[in-house]
């Protein structure tokens, strides 16, 4: 401690501002340390003169601050009482030529401290304290910067810096200076080190908390990439605590949250999900069941290239212009490919990654993995079609997986990398000995040519017709292996013809037995009924289902819908609770109730409908 008393009395405080600040007053004791148990509570905000945030630090980060600060003090000879000022342009550190570390104000004291011999060749550490200053040297100093290397003239200065919003005045603001300061163009003009500022979000946990150590719910990349045991997670999470009465906490907080550790996910699910997060606001709370569902998806890619490569490699896949018949499946995954890469790269250039990630993903798993793979399969799998068409849908299936694999090469590059490698050259993309990467291929571009829009709607309607005879199998737990017979009502002109074209496909992947269409004043029969526009689609239920069997469910199924109907409607039917409740949690418990009510309803006029068979 030391007495302020002589510097306050030189401070020209403005207006009316006053400052009360005790004669004897030390702020690593009487605010850092007496508020460490704050933890993640507000210590100062640094505020701008527009009134934008600079800087936000809690206690617990002084508190680790002043730690560090306080050890480097101690290396150095301070002693408790004592006052000084410490200047440091470079890290008071030497070494010797076996790595041990000599820390001291001088080389000088360093040998005279630890008893040096004179001839002992000592190297001072090269970097400075000062990290922000040293860093704003990066966007040159990493090019071979001062010499004029090549490396410096190809890729300086740069188009876009990705950072966070915490460091703009610290690292991006300095970087600026710095380089015009250093960096001349051919004019001698300052060179700008960058065009755009792309600034992302501050990653915090699950439940929207700054990831510290103090609170032990950091995750480290690593561990979810590579996975981590949970006694392991627990030493990383526990282990040199600046506060270990927290550590019980901690650990029974990461064995809730991770009973058997973390399982590992890979890279390019960690990538991914990262992309998915990066919205446009400066918070991005992590989300484990996320991470999780992109390593499903890495999954689902490479046993969609292994059904690809088994239907491909060593086949006849018109690489080479061969004649092709392409099928509406064929014709609708390019059209859509299409509008993928035109809405993938629309959604890069406004730095709307979350976008990108998202068009790849419903891309590839619900429109090339769920349907365009399975429509392949009436054309491989039938004996009666024509070499053409076999070779259009052979070529369609491997160009449109080549090109996926390019598309979301930035956002995956290890499995699409790997894969790519297999599918290229019976793509035709890549021939001959070498090394080849994806990497070196061109970024795919849309080709609205390709679009073919009459493909379009008549692959929507097809999905429509098997979905709502899907949907009529489970509404009325018919099983996937019983063959349906169908009744088609009020086509107009556009159902019949896609009816007429796309037999084979309803036939095979919504297993027909027979398809019907009824003329205007026949009359049909009790059937499940389901709405494609205008056209009606009927399944005749009788003799399809154990009509006891399915009442006898039914009604258990009403039982139980009847009892949970009864038991909100009492809940919301209290005062107690509709008056005192948060409005949010009111609404969400009609909105449950009116759910409810409608699933009951629809029971029942099933339940009806079967009772009359």
């Amino acid at each position: 401690m030391f007495d302020l008393s002589p510097v306050l009395d030189q401070l020209s405080v403005p207006g009316n501002f006053d400052i009360a600040v005790p004669e004897y007053f030390n702020f690593g004791v009487d605010v850092i340390d007496a508020r460490a148990a704050d933890g993640d509570k507000t210590a100062y905000i640094w505020v701008d003169r527009s009134g934008s945030v600079v800087e936000h630090h809690s206690f617990s980060d002084l508190s680790q601050a002043s730690t560090r600060f306080a050890n480097v003090l101690h290396q150095i000879g301070a002693r408790k009482g004592d006052c000084a000022v410490v200047i440091m342009p470079r890290v008071p550190a030497w070494y010797d030529a076996d790595g041990n570390i000599y820390v001291a104000r001088t080389e000088e004291e360093a040998r005279s401290k630890y008893d040096l011999a004179a001839d002992l060749p000592l190297n001072q550490d090269e970097d400075v304290l000062d990290t922000w200053f040293s860093s704003a040297l990066w966007t040159f100093g990493t090019l071979g910067w001062p010499e004029a290397t090549e490396r410096l003239k190809t890729f300086h200065p740069t188009d876009v810096l990705v950072t966070g919003f915490d460091i703009i005045f610290f690292w991006v603001a300095r970087m600026i200076m710095m380089t015009m300061h250093f960096m001349k163009d051919e004019d001698g003009q300052p060179q700008v080190p960058f065009k755009t500022v792309y600034v992302t979000g501050l990653i915090r946990d699950e439940q929207g908390q700054k990831m510290s150590k103090s609170k032990g719910n950091v995750l480290d990349p690593l561990d979810m990439i590579d996975g981590i045991e949970l006694d392991s997670l627990l030493e990383k999470r526990t282990g040199n605590m600046m506060q270990p009465q927290l550590a019980e906490k901690i650990g029974k907080a990461t064995r809730k949250a991770f009973p058997e550790g973390i399982g590992a996910h890979g890279t390019d699910a960690l990538r991914f999900t990262l992309y998915s997060l990066a919205s446009t606001g400066r918070d991005i709370n992590w989300d484990m069941k996320r991470l999780e569902g992109y390593r499903n998806f890495c999954n689902k890619i490479w046993n969609a290239a292994r059904y690809v490569l088994m239907n491909t490699e060593g086949e006849d896949c018109g690489v080479n212009d061969e004649a092709v018949e392409l099928s509406l499946a064929d014709r609708w995954i390019i059209a859509r490919l299409q509008q993928a890469e035109q809405r993938v790269a629309d959604a890069m250039t406004n730095y709307r990654l979350d976008h990108a990630s998202q068009e790849i993903y419903e891309f590839v798993w619900n429109e090339y993995c769920d349907w365009y793979l399975e429509l392949s399969k009436p054309v491989l799998w039938d004996d009666n079609a024509s070499a053409e068409a076999k070779r259009g849908t052979r070529r369609t299936l491997i160009r449109v997986l080549e090109a996926t694999l390019r598309l979301a090469h930035p956002f995956m590059p290890f499995i699409t990398e790997e894969i790519w490698q297999r599918v290229a050259p019976i793509a035709g993309t890549i021939s001959g000995e070498g090394p080849h990467s994806i990497m070196l291929q061109a970024y795919p571009l849309a080709n609205v040519n390709a679009i073919d829009e009459q493909a379009l709607s008549d692959a929507e309607w097809l999905k429509a017709v098997i979905t709502a005879i899907r949907n009529i199998r489970g509404e009325m737990n018919v099983p996937p292996s019983k063959a349906l017979n169908i009744i088609l009502k009020n086509l107009g002109a556009d159902d019949q013809r896609r009816l007429e074209d796309n037999r084979q496909f309803l036939t095979k992947l919504a297993k027909l037995e027979s398809i019907q269409v009824l003329g205007s004043g026949e009359e049909a029969p009790m059937a499940a009924t389901q709405l494609i526009g205008d056209m009606e689609l009927l399944v005749p239920m009788a003799g399809l289902i154990d009509k006891d069997a399915e009442l006898g469910r039914l009604d258990k199924e009403l039982a139980k819908l009847e009892k949970d109907i009864q038991r909100l409607a009492g809940k919301l039917g209290n005062p107690g609770f509709v008056d005192k409740a948060p409005a949010a949690v009111v609404e969400k418990e009609q909105d449950k109730l009116q759910a409810q009510q409608h699933q009951r309803d629809r029971l029942q006029a099933q339940r009806q409908a079967i009772a009359e068979l």
